[in-house]
């Protein structure tokens, strides 16, 4: 993990620009990671940790009406939080993460390990899911993981 938070500091410095996270399963571990790195200020904005759909509306501005159609752990509400997020920050970048960790909480139609993310610029926002396999612990350093290499890949191709 360190080396992927590394390497996206590396790319957002030359680059000048920066990152902001909102978060809900990972409880703020992709902060963590991008602030384990020295010098980090200088490409990290903010974060939010919303864990309860309360949070996600207050903190980010998520809908109420998103959050009761298709609940917390959806694309559409990975969207509203990534956009939230980025217009709140001034950031150039912002991941939305949230999620079903366990070892609870599961359904069939969002089973376990299920967790949804969103990136958002400026100009474009995108959403993927994965369902991981693990406990607890193993499903957040994967979601955690996934996020930083995403935040990469996208400053990459911007």
């Amino acid at each position: 993990m360190q080396h992927l938070a590394v390497k996206l500091g590396e790319q957002l410095f030359h680059q000048n620009e920066k990152v902001a996270t909102v978060e809900s399963c990972t409880g703020g571990g992709v902060a963590f990671a991008i602030t384990e790195v020295a010098g980090s200020s200088q490409w990290f904005e903010k974060s939010w940790v919303t864990y309860s759909n309360q949070a996600k509306h207050e903190e980010v501005g998520v809908s109420l009406s998103t959050l009761n159609e298709f609940g917390a752990v959806s694309s559409e509400v990975v969207c509203e939080m990534a956009q939230g997020g980025l217009q709140k920050s001034k950031a150039d970048y912002c991941v939305a993460i949230s999620g079903i960790a366990g070892p609870g909480g599961g359904s069939k139609q969002k089973p376990v390990g299920l967790v949804w993310f969103a990136i958002a610029t400026q100009h474009h926002t995108a959403s993927f899911s994965r369902c991981f396999n693990g406990d607890r612990q193993e499903v957040r350093e994967q979601a955690i993981s996934l996020s930083l290499q995403e935040l990469i890949d996208s400053s990459l191709s911007a």
